[in-house]
């Protein structure tokens, strides 16, 4: 009796291990995309300040909006730059 309870545990143990395992492999997935996101908008912002034109300031604000929004983002805060909300 007492091998089939261990049998059980380590059964169950293994189990909700592979489970644990590919949830945090998805969850680091999510928070890689997040951060190579960010790092694009950094560059986007980054070339758009080196062009002639009105600057963006680089803070996490605007890296954040231009990460998570990609090009669509980066589009934004130009458009409310020139507009005069930014």
């Amino acid at each position: 009796m007492e091998i089939l309870t261990v049998a059980i545990i380590v059964i169950v143990l293994v189990v909700l291990g592979v489970f644990g395992i590919g949830l945090l492999l998805k969850l680091g997935k999510v928070a890689l995309s997040i951060l190579v996101h960010m790092l694009a908008g950094w560059i986007l912002l980054f070339i758009w300040n080196i062009l002639p034109f009105f600057k963006i300031p680089i803070n996490i604000l605007s890296v954040l909006v231009a990460g998570f929004g990609g090009i669509i983002g980066v589009g934004v805060l130009i458009l409310a730059k020139a507009l005069g909300f930014y």
